[in-house]
């Protein structure tokens, strides 16, 4: 397609349910559509199985869980594993204290993730036994 080439795809949805910048929730979040976070949770945020729900952690959000949703778009922290089913945009912003588990990524320049990239090529991270964890930290070979 012409004039397509420096275009980035950007994933975007509606937007069913908002937690707002001010808002803290401790207990898991579990939904479907698209979620925005603003503000912070404490718990685990679960998508339910059957639909290409998306969420959105803005910079100003915190998530201290486990993240399964098979779209995500993170430009805030996230304190946890992210299992992103299909696919993940990590935002100039993002920060990541755990493994990301993708089919499909785009990481931005300044995204941080400590942990490990691990892909799942289509599959859902628990049926899939076979991959190794690709380190972001090469080491030097004896």
């Amino acid at each position: 397609m012409l004039g397509m080439k420096n275009k980035k795809p950007r994933l975007t949805a509606q937007i069913d349910s908002l937690i707002g910048q001010n808002t803290e929730i401790r207990g898991d979040v579990i939904f479907s559509g698209g979620l925005h976070v603003d503000g912070k949770i404490k718990g685990n945020v679960i998508a339910n199985e059957g639909g290409e729900s998306v969420l959105t952690l803005s910079n100003k959000g915190r998530i201290e869980g486990e993240v399964k949703v098979p779209n995500v778009v993170i430009n805030g922290t996230v304190v946890g594993d992210v299992h992103a089913l299909s696919h993940i945009e990590l935002a100039a912003e993002a920060h990541v204290h755990g493994n990301v588990y993708y089919s499909l990524i785009e990481m931005a320049m300044g995204a941080e993730v400590n942990g490990n990239l691990v892909h799942r090529a289509g599959a859902k991270p628990a049926t899939q036994a076979n991959s190794a964890p690709a380190s972001l930290v090469s080491k030097p070979q004896s």
